[in-house]
């Protein structure tokens, strides 16, 4: 008799304990401990309560496996290749004999997964059978093992809270870099009797490479470019947004003093100065003189633009290499144009002319001439919708794969 009633007073200890344990945890879990709060009382519970005295807990942090806590195993956490020697438990594994020597140091291995993917691996060695009077050992093993899985889903749901404030911020960062670059777009193109200009963009990401402006030099002249860094994402925009800085103050205060060709030896040394070789930016630049028609160009690198009249096309190609490819240009070649009444410039970064369909096809120039052919009569500003309307339809279900970038200009009597 009074043995039965010690086993139920042990049974009931036992019980009494793992509730105890789990409440607390809970509790602690509930409070938003720390992940160092919450692997001390695991630990508590684990080694003093229970008399575990050698452990190894790796947990995966979504990068690498690392331990996360060791005790009474020192240096054993550097012998074990986790994905080699402990991806294959699926299940609590008494470790009899392994070939793997690092693994004999202990005496169960208890895995902790999650939707089919492994979290954790728990690596207990030394027991203490005699602890609250539990014996075998092994009975401890789902308590442990259900413990260990309630710690390590704790600490995985606070590192995707952190990751989700984290990209939070980075995306409020990014908004606001986004609307900062817009404000290096110009919003305000001319449309009268000389001249009619308007401009889309379409970003990949909130914030990309390309950039296009249009600037008045006084009632005669206007200077026009567009240009892509190679790249995408923050890095690029970070690029364009010193070049754009660069290039606005050469024309605001020097360009009265310079050669279009001096002009781009000065940024392709200020490229290489930011870039270091790691990017290079394809530049068209142009300048246009209203009273004696003449469009003078230089092409660094970038998709031709194209001249038309509605009927013919020309290419504008010439010019040398993007800016950043060299230390110096070998060569720049600029072309002297006279332009006619109603003659039309597109100007586009790569992102418009390589889009690809959902066969992988590319949309290419012919079909960009043949759109503005067909609709030459437009306004710059309906041109520049249709285009992007037609770019859309054209892909059908795929994504644009590139920042995509388009000003056009009609040049009148």
């Amino acid at each position: 008799m009074t043995n039965n009633v010690n086993k139920i007073l042990e049974k009931l200890e036992l019980k009494e304990f793992k509730l105890t344990s789990l409440l607390e945890v809970t509790r602690a879990i509930n409070e938003n401990f720390s992940t160092d709060k919450l692997l001390n009382i695991y630990q508590y519970i684990l080694r003093d309560q229970l008399g575990i005295s050698r452990l190894l807990l790796f947990n995966h942090d979504g990068e690498e496996w690392k331990c996360i806590i060791r005790f009474g195993a020192k240096g054993k956490s550097k012998q074990i290749n986790v994905e080699r020697d402990l991806s294959h438990i699926t299940d609590i594994t008494v470790i009899e004999s392994s070939s793997q020597a690092s693994l004999n140091s202990f005496d169960i291995v208890i895995p902790v997964h999650h939707k089919n993917k492994a979290l954790a691996y728990l690596l207990l060695g030394d027991l203490n059978e005699d602890r609250l009077q539990i014996s075998p050992t092994i009975k401890h093993m789902p308590f442990i093992q259900t413990l260990t899985n309630i710690i390590i889903v704790a600490i995985e749901n606070k590192r995707f809270a952190k990751r989700i404030i984290e990209q939070e911020r980075t995306n409020k960062e990014l908004e606001l870099a986004s609307e900062m670059q817009k404000l290096l777009f110009p919003r305000n193109f001319p449309s009268n009797n000389r001249l009619d200009v308007a401009a889309t963009y379409e970003s990949k990401h909130l914030v990309g490479g390309d950039y296009y402006d249009f600037m008045q030099l006084n009632n005669e002249e206007y200077v026009m470019c567009i240009a892509d860094v190679s790249g995408k994402g923050m890095s690029a925009a970070l690029v364009m947004s010193n070049f754009q800085a660069h290039l606005k103050a050469i024309i605001q205060y020097n360009h009265k003093n310079m050669t279009m060709q001096e002009l781009v030896e000065q940024l392709n040394e200020t490229v290489n100065e930011v870039t270091q070789g790691e990017k290079f930016i394809t530049f068209f630049i142009a300048y246009y003189n209203c009273t004696k028609r003449v469009l003078k160009y230089i092409n660094a690198g970038h998709n031709y633009p194209i001249l038309t009249d509605g009927k013919r096309a020309k290419f504008l190609n010439k010019g040398c290499v993007g800016l950043g490819m060299f230390d110096a240009i070998p060569t720049i070649e600029m072309e002297q144009l006279q332009i006619k009444p109603n003659d039309t410039l597109v100007c586009f970064t790569d992102g418009l002319v390589e889009l690809e369909n959902e066969e992988g096809e590319q949309f290419e120039n012919d079909r960009l001439i043949e759109l503005i052919h067909e609709n030459f009569h437009l306004k710059m500003k309906d041109l520049n919708s249709l285009i992007f309307h037609k770019l859309n339809e054209y892909k059908g279900k795929a994504h644009f794969l590139d920042d995509t970038a388009l000003m056009s200009c009609r040049f009148f009597g």
